[in-house]
């Protein structure tokens, strides 16, 4: 049968008691005969062409007391519920417990293959030697100068910000940087913040360095901006650096999963329910290339400084906070929103280009401006367990001469969307809200390639428009100036 139960909240899943179902309803069908039939095995699904199409045509008919029902029946709000019909409380896989505890959330009949049968929290990360953000190398250099045990021992006294100041010099920082970590505690760490800080710090290293000729999981040849000629000067005002990702290494593991909305029971993938044990997830390793691009840290600043930029940001960070599930998310600080856009914008292009499909690429946004390193760059990515993610179609156009063609016209394709002026004037779409001037005609991808669920997204944060400056706006009336020119 195509319909299977779920509930709401519990995230619990359960075959339909058909039999019981096909015998229960509120309409002079229930006879005696009908309420006392325990004909189990004479069952059978029909399909009736006096009914027309639809649910309605669809029947569970009963071959001994000759009762009947449509599908049309099951899919009403509490249908369930109206037939006595109760979560049992438990998975598929789990045995039934004479002492389990019963589940008060209702029942729902959807079909079985529906999409919210399975929201999957998956964790993925890239296999990139572990690199120290600028800040964490700069405090241990610090800490080992000859001078920095003398800052400690003033205590924030007079001469410790003279001594700050001998320090500072000598390794080209402000006093207050010494400062700084002093007073943090001498034997005081700065642990990476996250997965993704390591992972910036190695793909900024490898830009610096140029031509890659290392071997192994993670292959990156990078450009830095006063190396590329091929874009426009306003472009190339914003983007710091180009790394074109020949081999990467990445690992997915399953956390766990929810039923029928973001918001119910949180399923582990780990079943194993000893708390002495350490928790294992399922996972699995995957070969790819990709395209980063290294955006300049004074132009996204100076941009997300500018109050129209910031108010309409805090649309988003406000409906993120009243949500119950939405707080899983990233702050959608401006940075993160312009740059989460962009790489939508550029996945949906390079579909028609790389020869992979727009379900295969996949984003990773590193956009944070709440720590000592910001960040501000996207990695769009393949990645497979065999040869599909290592073809070279989506490196080779990382380089400067294909990639700046490729993002003008992604820039071009979303300036006009076909919903506009809808969706250009728009802030309350996608799910709760989440997203600004972005739909399925512009900005959104398959859910599966983006960090987010295709949530906290916005045009006008990269074109401009209403008022508000985006971070690319002058990018495309000055292609078009030129073009008019030539």
């Amino acid at each position: 049968m195509r319909y299977v139960a779920v509930c709401v909240s519990g995230s619990h899943v359960q075959d339909i008691p058909w039999f019981m179902w096909t015998h229960r309803g509120h309409d002079d069908g229930v006879t005696e005969e009908v309420r006392f039939c325990r004909a189990y095995r004479e069952l059978r699904f029909e399909r009736s062409t006096k009914r027309g199409e639809g649910l309605a045509s669809l029947l569970v008919v009963c071959g001994a007391c000759k009762r009947s029902r449509s599908l049309a029946e099951l899919v009403g709000k509490d249908a369930l519920l109206r037939d006595g019909i109760r979560c049992d409380g438990r998975q598929p896989w789990e045995p039934v417990a004479p002492a389990s505890t019963p589940c008060d959330a209702h029942l729902v009949a959807v079909q079985r293959g529906a999409t919210g049968n399975y929201i999957a929290e998956r964790v993925s990360a890239l296999d990139i030697p572990e690199e120290k953000p600028h800040s964490i190398e700069m405090a241990e250099k610090i800490r080992t100068h000859d001078l920095y045990e003398r800052v400690v021992a003033d205590n924030g006294g007079p001469r410790s910000e003279q001594i700050a100041g001998w320090i500072g010099e000598e390794l080209g920082i402000s006093s207050e940087a010494v400062l700084a970590v002093a007073l943090s505690g001498s034997d005081a760490e700065s642990p990476l913040l996250d997965l993704k800080d390591g992972e910036w710090a190695a793909f900024v290293k490898k830009i610096k360095a140029g031509r890659d000729g290392s071997n192994g999981d993670f292959v990156v040849d990078g450009w830095q901006a006063d190396r590329i000629e091929e874009a426009p000067r306003e472009l190339r005002r914003v983007i710091a650096g180009i790394g074109q990702v020949h081999r990467v290494r990445e690992v997915r593991a399953l956390k766990g999963f929810r039923r029928h909305s973001p918001e119910a029971s949180f399923i582990p993938a780990d079943l194993d329910k000893d708390p002495r044990h350490r928790t294992v997830y399922p996972a699995i390793e995957m070969f790819g290339e990709g395209i980063f691009l290294q955006f300049d840290e004074d132009a996204i600043s100076e941009w997300e400084s500018q109050p129209a930029v910031s108010a309409r940001a805090n649309i988003l960070v406000d409906r993120r906070a009243h949500s119950a599930w939405a707080v899983r998310l990233d702050v959608p600080e401006p940075r993160f929103i312009a740059l989460h856009t962009i790489a939508h914008l550029l996945i949906r292009r390079l579909a028609f280009a790389s020869g992979y499909a727009s379900a295969s690429l996949q984003e990773r946004v590193y956009a944070n401006s709440d720590r000592a390193d910001k960040t501000a760059g996207v990695l769009i990515y393949t990645a497979a367990g065999d040869a599909q993610g290592t073809l070279g179609g989506l490196v080779r156009l990382g380089e400067p001469r294909h990639l700046f063609p490729l993002l003008i016209t992604a820039l071009d394709d979303a300036d006009v969307c076909s919903n506009d002026p809808v969706c250009r004037e728009s802030d309350r779409q996608g799910s709760s809200q989440l997203n600004l001037s972005a739909c399925h005609g512009c900005a959104l991808v398959s859910e599966t390639s983006c960090e987010t669920g295709n949530r906290l997204l916005d045009r006008q944060l990269v074109l401009g428009g209403s008022d508000v400056p985006g971070l690319l706006e002058a990018v495309l009336p000055a292609v078009r100036r030129g073009v008019a020119t030539s």
